[in-house]
């Protein structure tokens, strides 16, 4: 069986450090036949020029703050059968295409998403959910280790996370790609509950995971703390035009501005925020709610064959290992995996001391995937706060918990 292209396209703006190290990120992809498309600002422009890979990408300047039609135009210039998307504040796991392609031999699965980690690199931000007809999503469970395709659900959808997704290119064009009318927010949620209207399957793939931080940008600081609401207030008003009665508008928005004020009371509480900036917000969000009211709709449309050819990014086969340390080592043995990772291979990097202290995983600025914790620590949500085991218990553990998604030989 051949393997499916695919084109991987990314969206930065004001954030060319966090596209250096998502780019880092997918250069070690383990996937034999993929493109790179990045769709940036003229920081980010700059930043993917001088990346060390520049002449393995397909750079498209664009300046403006609208993720929807900086989606369509990576959309236009991807050439691949399959393309996927992932934030600039967002590293992908190694074999995170292998994985999240894969439902795509079924002729029946339109589109795909994977699981998506937090800053912490243990916790998830999002796995498996739907969204119910107002646009509201909402969790369900799925085999947490293998693929579940599913059909639309009646007057519902499959939600998909705009940092871990995928579609057939065919498809894309067909439903028109992502509406401009949603600059930011909602966007991926439009295309959901359009793809289910047409009757077409998602399949959420677990395994394909990527580490998602949350990076400030103009509407949020790193802490998530919001900055401005119009934009959210105004994709509301957008969604709702396309895709609820209107006689539920009022209904609707009433429980979402109440859920946009509680989010702001409980920072206001928790001290990033004063009662200023609360009104200011709330304001904004109302302000953002009449303009989306108003903003035209005007659908996209994207050429039926892309606007340049097919461009592989290289991808050598990488050996992945485990390296075994000790906080008293790190920095030492930091050094040793990250000459590793310049020499091509893919370092996973433990470091942990004899205590109960929580795990953490991150991807390094050199390359290398970093886990520190404690042996007895916590490093899934479900597990005790204390685990009795050996050190030797625990690396294997740990080994064993990310061997699919970093390439790890099973033991």
């Amino acid at each position: 069986m051949n393997d499916l292209t695919v084109s991987v396209v990314i969206v930065s703006r004001g954030r060319p450090e966090a596209l250096r190290r998502c780019l880092l990120g997918v250069s070690q992809l383990q996937y034999p036949s993929f493109e790179v498309v990045v769709v940036a600002d003229p920081g980010g422009v700059e930043t993917a020029r001088r990346s060390g890979f520049a002449e393995d990408l397909k750079i498209v300047p664009f300046d403006e703050p609208n993720i929807s039609a900086a989606r369509n135009l990576g959309i236009a210039q991807a050439a691949g059968e399959i393309i996927a998307f992932i934030d600039d504040d967002a590293v992908p796991e190694p074999q995170w295409l292998r994985h999240l392609v894969q439902p795509a031999f079924r002729s029946d699965v339109a589109a795909m998403g994977g699981f998506v980690r937090g800053r912490n690199g243990i916790s998830f931000q999002w796995r498996a959910r739907r969204l119910d007809r107002f646009g509201e999503a909402r969790s369900i469970k799925v085999d947490p280790r293998r693929p579940t395709v599913l059909s639309p659900p009646k007057a519902s959808a499959v939600k998909t996370e705009g940092t871990n997704m995928a579609f057939r290119r065919e498809v894309l064009v067909e439903l028109g790609g992502f509406d401009p009318a949603f600059h930011y927010f909602l966007d991926e949620t439009d295309l959901n509950m359009r793809l289910a209207r047409a009757g077409l399957a998602t399949a959420i793939v677990p395994l394909a995971e990527v580490h998602h931080g949350f990076a400030a940008n103009r509407l949020r600081g790193s802490n998530r703390v919001p900055k401005d609401l119009f934009d959210i207030g105004a994709s509301w008003a957008v969604f709702q035009r396309k895709h609820v009665p209107p006689a539920e508008y009022e209904a609707q928005w009433a429980r979402l501005r109440r859920a946009e004020q509680e989010r702001l009371f409980r920072y206001l509480v928790s001290g990033p925020l004063d009662p200023f900036q609360v009104r200011h917000l709330m304001g904004r969000l109302d302000q953002g709610y009449a303009e989306g009211a108003r903003r035209p709709l005007l659908p996209a449309r994207l050429p039926s064959h892309p606007q340049a050819p097919f461009h592989p990014f290289p991808s050598a086969p990488r050996s992945s290992s485990v390296l075994p340390t000790r906080p008293i080592r790190l920095r030492r043995d930091r050094r040793k995996a990250a000459e590793r990772a310049r020499n091509g291979e893919i370092v996973t990097l433990i470091s942990l001391s004899p205590s109960a202290a929580f795990h953490t995983v991150s991807f390094e600025p050199d390359g290398v995937w970093l886990h520190q914790g404690g042996i007895f620590g916590k490093a899934d949500r479900e597990m005790p706060l204390f685990s009795v085991i050996s050190r030797m218990g625990r690396l294997k553990k740990e080994r064993k918990r990310v061997a699919s998604q970093r390439g790890l030989r099973e033991e």
